[in-house]
């Protein structure tokens, strides 16, 4: 501003020593060296590589965000289920930095089984992933079975403690038990000690585990959720046996088999059925009060079926 007032002054003072010519020279020059002069008040700076780099942000930020919303709409059209679950994702903690959304797909690649659901597996990743469940809650097995045979003498009937304490040796031999066998410690299973509301903590976060449920919550919610998955399972069980399991599929077969306990990855069609067929006997033969049986079934029924100790 200093100097465009001084070459102002210049010019008035000088008159016709300074010539039209020379002054529009002068100032194209100054033009070219990056400051415009539009006069003696409002003379300002003008940096035109800065507004260059701005606009070129702005059309780049355009253009990424109308890419991504094709994107988003590409998935929702085409993979329904999968956009679901990658909305999740990119809603949650993992999408709060910057472009972190995209990371998505590499954890999703590297953790398939805590992160996708079943249907994204492969055949060979469905067999690995649910042995590895199975053999989480089969970690509970012998802790269950332990607990039934100390709370043997709080029974005061003697013939419930000769049946129980006749099928744990069964277990514990390698037997598979009858249904016979269950279903006679129907009584023992509905009262203390092995009521559902009788359960110890231990005992019940042991159950949670082989129910495939989180044991990390105090024991009253943990028995609230037995309780209710039970219950829910038991409800299944009789609508199932209205339809008849002839009705079912082989992949609903073994899918059944092992949400009620059973490794059916490793077992042919026919014996997961003639499996399932045991279980709705005994399932369907329970009253309300009864289900704590149904619950310890998991265990009792699913040991040693057909030699097998997966």
């Amino acid at each position: 501003m200093a100097l465009s007032r001084v070459c102002w002054a210049r010019a008035a003072v000088w008159g016709s020593a300074v010539t039209p010519g020379h002054f529009v020279t002068w100032r194209l020059q100054l033009g070219r060296s990056g400051l415009a002069w539009r006069g003696p008040r409002s003379s300002k700076l003008h940096l035109s590589p800065k507004a260059d780099v701005k606009n070129l942000m702005s059309y780049v930020v355009t253009k990424t965000k109308a890419i991504n919303g094709k994107y988003h709409r590409f998935l929702g059209r085409h993979f329904p289920r999968f956009y679901v679950l990658y909305t999740i994702f990119t809603k949650g903690i993992i999408s709060i930095p910057p472009f972190a959304n995209y990371l998505v797909f590499l954890l999703m690649y590297l953790f398939p089984r805590q992160l996708l659901i079943r249907h994204f597996w492969t055949p060979k990743q469905q067999t690995d992933f649910l042995d590895i469940y199975h053999a989480f809650r089969k970690q509970s097995h012998p802790e269950i079975i332990s607990y039934l045979e100390k709370v043997i003498p709080l029974i005061s009937d003697a013939g419930l403690r000769w049946h129980l304490t006749d099928l744990c040796t069964k277990i514990q031999r390698g037997t598979h038990p009858a249904i016979r066998d269950i279903l006679a410690l129907r009584e023992c299973f509905s009262n203390h000690p092995l009521g559902m509301n009788q359960l110890q903590p231990f005992h019940v976060k042991a159950l949670s585990r082989a129910m495939l449920l989180t044991p990390y919550l105090p024991p009253p919610l943990l028995r609230h959720r037995l309780k209710t998955h039970t219950t829910v399972i038991h409800q299944l069980d009789r609508a199932l046996a209205k339809l008849g399991i002839g009705q079912l599929t082989a992949e609903e077969v073994k899918s059944a088999c092992y949400l009620r306990g059973l490794n059916s990855t490793h077992i042919g069609e026919d014996r997961c059925r003639t499996w399932l067929g045991e279980w709705l006997q005994i399932s369907c033969s329970l009253k309300e009060a009864e289900l704590s049986l149904l619950l310890h079934n998991v265990v009792l029924l699913s040991t040693n079926y057909l030699g097998t100790r997966r």
